[in-house]
């Protein structure tokens, strides 16, 4: 039996769930043992009473009560992935190498784990190790329903340079969209801010971020600044645009949000670009129709990052998935006759 631990989180575990991260450091840890804990008030992070779900942040400490050395034996843990959901996601690979692996995430596959999610991209990533002895890390995320460069960390010296580069904003990403009307002017910046409202199920479901005018960000409660680039690159004459999009700030929906508070709701969002939602082109909100799918229409390109290792620079680029590659395909556009850097004038 172990003695009261007081463990602080390193950089390279932020953002873990809690329950998570202590099953990692003690195996023998049921998670009905960790719930208890919690319940009893014997866990504690930063002196405080928290949930199994409570996500950490680096530098903060986490008291741990007495912990028997060993519990009913585990069995041998197999793996849970079929072989069809390991080839799947050993095919979105675009670039690996000793330390990190680069992916082009699918739409419609969440990055983590949630609510009713069992299926994701960390519990996948199983698949992902290759020869190495543990699985990759993830150190940022992309929403369920956006593709694109996903980049996880093969061992713990890169998980924690990927992590301050992203703290830092030594890293940049740029998404494209497709949006309904055609932003003006071509190139620009949104700055509202935004804040969570809560969703209307009883379990807060369908909640969504709010704009909030920049002057009203500091008097709103909860509400954080945010501040994206926009580049209208080509349009079909006032219906639709092809928009590049680049987020200096990392909230939650951000570009979903922005894109719709300005009246160009991205194709394909439904939470964000209903039937109320206005836009400059024909119609309203975020379908188009005809043969346009109405998955939605946001794709992270590129991510340009210092490698965190070798400290070389380096772009990984996903190509379109193929909702939208067929969209672009019937507007007549192709992936390369976009600009790499489409906001190099405004860096």
């Amino acid at each position: 039996m172990s003695g009261v631990q007081h463990i602080t989180v390193p950089d390279a575990d932020a953002d873990q769930r809690l329950d998570r991260w202590l099953r990692t450091l003690f195996p023998q840890l049921t998670q009905g043992r960790i719930e208890k804990m919690c319940r009893k008030g014997d866990l504690r992070v930063d002196k405080g009473r928290v949930k199994p779900a409570t996500r950490l942040e680096p530098g903060q400490v986490v008291r741990v009560p007495p912990i028997p050395d060993t519990q009913a034996p585990a069995p041998e843990p197999k793996s849970r992935l079929s072989e069809d959901d390991a080839r799947m996601i050993r095919d979105c690979v675009i670039y690996k190498d000793d330390h990190i692996i680069a992916l082009n995430k699918p739409p419609g596959l969440p990055t983590q784990g949630g609510s009713k999610q069992t299926r994701h991209v960390d519990g996948l990533a199983e698949a992902l190790m290759f020869d190495l002895d543990e699985k990759p890390r993830l150190v940022h995320r992309l929403d369920k329903d956006t593709s694109g460069v996903l980049v996880l960390a093969r061992t713990r010296a890169a998980a924690q340079g990927l992590t301050a580069a992203l703290r830092h904003k030594q890293t940049r990403k740029i998404y494209w969209a497709l949006v309904a009307g055609v932003p003006t002017p071509y190139l620009g910046e949104i700055r509202y801010g935004l804040v969570k409202a809560g969703g209307h199920g009883k379990g807060g479901e369908g909640e969504k971020m709010r704009a909030v005018h920049p002057n009203e960000v500091a008097s709103t409660p909860g509400a954080k600044r945010a501040h994206t680039y926009y580049a209208t690159l080509y349009r079909v004459a006032g219906r639709a645009s092809w928009v590049a999009l680049e987020p200096l700030t990392g909230r939650t929906h951000q570009l979903r949000a922005h894109m719709a508070e300005i009246g160009h709701p991205i194709i394909g969002d439904g939470k964000y670009g209903g039937s109320g939602q206005d836009n400059l082109g024909d119609g309203w909100g975020a379908q188009l129709g005809g043969v346009i799918s109405r998955k939605l229409h946001l794709h992270a390109r590129s991510m340009t990052f210092e490698h965190p290792i070798t400290g070389k620079q380096m772009t990984v680029t996903a190509p379109l998935p193929d909702h939208m590659a067929q969209s672009w395909d019937t507007l007549g556009w192709a992936e390369d006759i976009a600009a790499d850097d489409p906001f190099e004038e405004l860096h």
